[in-house]
């Protein structure tokens, strides 16, 4: 297929490159960030809307509600390029609500929409290995499917339009809850003296056991916050939620707690760290950090 890549950042780009060596033809806007991979690989155009007039599919990859609607309908958008026929796949993780404006307004120019956001973060993007929940009609779907099979492994077809949304919300509590508990448990072992590497070992075989567990808790251990998935972005994911549920009349008490933990990381100066740096504002409560810095 003819593909259009709006979103070259972390996870964005291994996505790009994937679809590329799947024997795809991918186009993306040119921007200064694109690194001379990037230029070699992808056929560079000058902006979205022409991105859209050449694609048959375009796919956005980008940080946040505001951004995914300058992609589609600002100046020079996806919008201005788009005739009947074409799919637009919105990857990005953003508010469920707005999502179905979003697919609302591109369904009036005739074309198809998806929002497939992702799980997995930066290891996931590059190994090909991705969570991909989707949400609209199966027969736009079915046409993606060959594209998120490039990027991903475990693709669902969720629900209807926002389905994929709400879907990588509720992964985003799950996640955070997680990261929570993991540094909770960490900050509490090695405070009553026992070695957390070792307390680790011992629950990756029990019923405590997690991806979370093994993949974080070992960053909060060896203090390698480089991000994978940063802070700052899971921090809008909750608040994405805390939104949803204030909208939808749900109570979200732990989610909430959560939130502020990753706001005193940001006021700590973490916003840019791994979000399994969640562990520091812990630590700083506990006086007491899970492991020294290196």
């Amino acid at each position: 297929m003819k593909i259009g890549f709006i979103g070259l950042g972390i996870m964005g780009k291994p996505m790009a490159l994937h679809l590329k060596t799947a024997g795809h033809e991918v186009c993306a806007p040119d921007r200064a960030s694109l690194t001379a991979e990037l230029r070699a690989a992808l056929t560079i155009l000058p902006d979205a809307a022409a991105v859209a007039k050449a694609a048959e599919v375009i796919i956005l990859m980008v940080p946040d509600t505001p951004d995914v609607e300058a992609a589609l309908f600002g100046a020079g958008g996806v919008a201005e390029g788009l005739a009947p026929g074409k799919l637009v796949i919105d990857m990005s993780s953003i508010s469920p609500t707005a999502t179905k404006t979003f697919a609302a307004r591109v369904a009036e120019k005739g074309c198809d929409y998806l929002d497939a956001p992702v799980s997995g973060g930066e290891v996931g993007a590059k190994n090909a290995s991705l969570t991909i929940m989707v949400g609209g009609s199966e027969p736009a779907f079915e046409r993606a499917r060959p594209l998120f099979e490039a990027m991903g492994k475990n693709i669902t077809l969720v629900g209807e339009t926002g389905a994929g949304q709400t879907c990588k919300v509720a992964n985003q509590i799950i996640v955070a809850l997680t990261i929570e508990a993991v540094g909770e448990a960490l900050v509490f072992a090695s405070k009553a003296g026992a070695d957390p590497a070792k307390v680790r070992q011992a629950l990756m075989g029990g019923l405590a056991t997690s991806r979370i567990l093994e993949l974080h808790g070992e960053r909060m251990i060896k203090r390698t916050f480089a991000p994978g998935f940063r802070i700052e972005l899971h921090q809008k994911d909750l608040n994405l939620a805390l939104q949803a549920g204030k909208e939808l009349g749900v109570a979200l008490p732990n989610t909430a707690s959560t939130a502020q933990l990753f706001a005193a990381c940001a006021a700590m100066g973490g916003a840019a760290d791994d979000h399994s740096g969640m562990v520091k504002a812990l630590e700083t409560l506990a006086a007491h950090k899970v492991a020294p810095d290196a």
